[in-house]
């Protein structure tokens, strides 16, 4: 099972807070979170006499049964559910619940601000943050997904209503998310691809589980990057360290083909012996050797004059180091 079906999962078995919230808040939240998922995932059926109905097709049976439970409660819709077995070991089965066209699906739909088709739902309905929340959860329920925490931070809502899209955007944008649209084969999404976005937007919804979840592995891929970081870091400077000591090899080798190291003035030989004795040793561990004696910029600053010499007898003899 993937992350976004444990979170549906997860989802579907929220409860609303029966002494927090009133029921008239509850009933309100349970509407909007019916008429975000079916208009996400939901067609619309016509029949005679101006009747309508509906019908939603999903491979998540704890949506199919949250959906089930508040039409036929909360509408008294007769629904009407069909199951389409997969037809090999990995695919899902598929359950269709529909709402054949009658005055009753007629009036439930129009509660739901479903019908007119053109119907959006109301600004007024969200006041209340149980609302909010409510409407997240139903449109993440209808057409959401979100990518396991071990993988890119990603969560989405694909509609193929483009107004509803910028909803859905707004409504993010009152608890202080940031979310993008954008447009694949004539649906819209909206995504979110920061972590700190994702994790908010799982509390908001109510998934704590997942949340919990996905914090533990992000907090993991924290530290892990964090060490990746620091031990290439760690490494790039090591490198420096031996392209630097070559260097100085190089150099003194190119000052004894042209003179004795005991012709150099006494500071140079002192630190071109040093080096070649150390072959490996960085400036501080010579400095160590030294016991003081000579600084770290010391000692650097006399193998540059070394350098500096080398090149006057070799002006291309450093160039491959």
């Amino acid at each position: 099972m993937s992350f976004a079906e444990d979170v549906k999962n997860e989802l579907c078995s929220y409860e609303f807070d029966t002494i927090r919230e009133s029921k008239e808040d509850i009933e309100l939240a349970m509407k909007i979170e019916a008429s975000c998922l079916l208009r996400m995932g939901g067609s619309i059926l016509l029949g005679m006499r101006g009747s309508v109905g509906i019908r939603l097709a999903t491979a998540n049976n704890a949506v199919a049964r949250r959906l089930l439970g508040t039409l036929r409660n909360t509408y008294e819709l007769q629904t009407n559910v069909l199951v389409r077995q997969g037809l090999n070991l990995r695919k899902k089965n598929m359950y269709t619940l529909t709402v054949e066209p009658s005055e009753r699906g007629r009036a439930a739909l129009e509660s739901l601000a479903l019908w007119p088709v053109a119907e959006q739902i109301p600004r007024t309905w969200l006041k209340g943050m149980e609302a909010r929340r409510a409407f997240l959860r139903g449109a993440f329920l209808g057409g959401g997904s979100v990518n396991k925490p071990q993988s890119d931070y990603h969560l989405e809502f694909m509609t193929g209503n483009e107004a509803f899209a910028k909803e859905i955007i707004y409504v993010l944008r009152l608890f202080h998310i940031a979310a993008r649209m954008t447009e694949r084969k004539d649906e819209y999404i909206v995504y979110l691809k920061d972590g700190d976005s994702v994790t908010s937007c799982l509390q908001i919804m109510g998934a704590p589980s997942a949340l919990m979840e996905f914090e533990n592995v992000r907090i993991v891929k924290t530290v892990r990057n964090q060490i990746n970081r620091q031990v290439n870091c760690e490494t790039a400077n090591l490198q420096k360290v031996v392209d630097a000591a070559v260097r100085q090899i190089n150099a003194i080798r190119i000052i004894e083909e042209h003179q004795e190291l005991s012709d150099l003035p006494v500071k140079l030989r002192q630190v071109a012996i040093l080096r070649k004795e150390n072959p490996e040793a960085s400036l501080k561990e010579l400095e160590e050797i030294m016991d003081g004696a000579l600084s770290k910029s010391g000692i650097g600053h006399r193998l540059k004059k070394m350098e500096a010499l080398a090149l006057e007898y070799d002006p291309h003899g450093l160039d491959e180091i």
